[in-house]
């Protein structure tokens, strides 16, 4: 129910605020507002969340650093002009609505700001903090529900993973941009500076907060952005290749010396093919073995009979997406219901392993979207079994070590991340 509901709220506050202006971060920055230096202790919100976003977040930044030299550097390469100038590159660094949908204080140099998540504040800045505002009406008004975690995952990864409007192509990271990696439970704590609190009222207003359902969520969001962009006819690439970004960086940029090739159970290709990025859907569906086996087992063979088909043309890598698409569609309601008890967790935590040991993890993409679910696991263990301080502690420990091994793609080993994880598992209370 709460992803039909979710659904609706996402494509109702879409059509709604389409058009809807965006009054810019000065709307929101007075004291008595959310510009506050300190939290309000007796408000529903924090009040300082201006604060925090301007002094701490990389968002508010994320419009000066197209005005660094490795900026300039990307769009001389491209032959765009100024990178601060360019849609290609405003469209993710900036708030980049048309102008007729911009404010009097609304700046493009404010970066990644309030209305770039939120919506369009045109019809809800006024009456959002009325003491009869409701959550849903705000979003009625044009609030986007960022609370709603499909809804974020959708939000969010437009820019961390580009979809058919906001494109990251291989040209892009040809001239030099770094390469994308996200997933929604880790980067909504480490990334965006949370400015929100998850207390009674919160829970009361939007409903209760599970970092590990997000985190499930979002590797199924992420999976369907990747068939999406397969099979969007604007992503067929250029000449002879397709779009090289949907594919596995690392199949291609290791030292030709290196004789390190080994099969992959879940792609059903052998030596010499180039794989599809399909870390979301390794991911995704060890969440389904652990939720409904027989969903997962079906995902399975649908990536496997989709990577096969990269080998044959593009209809059938077409019909193949397009069936895996509609599985993970199926799956995401059981996904997003779950409510992820403490039993589960050690069961999904297993499931990461017998992948591992399968060899789902010899693309460093794969590990490196392991080793998020683990981190999310692991908070999750740490608030289920708060008074095991050596358990802990001792958890710890193993995820720093995990996190090592993840931490230069040139220098990933896929057996050393499997034992890394292995010492992980056995820690895990």
């Amino acid at each position: 129910m709460r992803v039909a509901v979710a659904c609706l709220l996402l494509m109702g506050a879409a059509s709604a605020s389409a058009l809807d202006k965006h009054l810019g971060v000065a709307s929101c920055s007075n004291g008595v507002c959310h510009g506050s230096a300190s939290v309000f202790e007796k408000s529903n919100v924090m009040q300082n969340e201006f604060v925090t976003w301007q002094e701490n977040d990389p968002h508010s930044k994320a419009y000066e650093i197209l005005l660094s030299p490795e900026s300039k550097r990307i769009a001389k390469n491209l032959g765009i002009g100024a990178a601060e100038e360019a849609p290609m590159c405003l469209v993710c660094h900036s708030d980049f609505v048309p102008a007729a949908q911009r404010g009097e204080k609304f700046q493009l140099s404010d970066g990644v700001g309030c209305e770039s998540c939120h919506g369009g504040s045109e019809r809800w800045i006024a009456s959002h903090a009325a003491k009869d505002a409701t959550h849903a009406k705000n979003i009625e008004l044009g609030l986007y529900p960022t609370d709603e975690p499909i809804a974020r995952a959708d939000k969010c990864l437009s820019c961390h993973m580009g979809d058919r409007d906001k494109r990251m192509t291989h040209t892009i990271m040809g001239a030099g941009h770094p390469r994308l990696s996200f997933e929604l439970d880790t980067f909504t704590w480490l990334d965006t500076v949370v400015h929100f609190q998850i207390d009674d009222d919160y829970i009361k207003r939007k409903g209760d907060f599970n970092g590990v359902r997000d985190w499930a969520v979002g590797q199924g969001i992420a999976a369907k952005n990747l068939l999406e962009n397969l099979t969007d006819q604007r992503t067929a690439g250029q000449g002879l290749f397709p779009e090289l970004t949907l594919f596995d960086c690392h199949a291609c940029h290791k030292p030709m010396d290196g004789k390190q090739w080994a099969p992959r159970v879940g792609t059903g290709l052998g030596p010499g093919a180039v794989r599809l990025n399909d870390s979301n859907l390794v991911i995704f569906r060890l969440i389904l073995r652990a939720i409904d086996p027989g969903a997962a087992a079906t995902i399975a063979d649908q990536t496997r009979a989709m990577h096969r088909a990269t080998l044959t043309d593009r209809a059938a890598l077409n019909r193949a997406a397009n069936s895996l698409k509609a599985s993970i569609d199926r799956a995401l309601p059981l996904v997003a219901e779950n409510s992820y008890e403490p039993s589960l967790l050690k069961v999904v935590l297993n499931k990461v392993l017998e992948e591992a040991r399968r060899g789902e993890y010899r693309d460093y993409a794969a590990a490196e979207q392991a080793t998020m679910a683990v981190q999310s696991l692991v908070v999750a263990f740490e608030s289920a079994q708060a008074a095991d301080a050596p358990k802990l502690t001792a958890l710890n420990v193993q995820m720093e070590a995990l996190y090592k091994q993840v931490e230069s793609d040139t220098r990933y080993q896929p057996a050393r991340f499997v034992s890394a994880l292995e010492q992980l598992a056995r820690a895990a209370p």
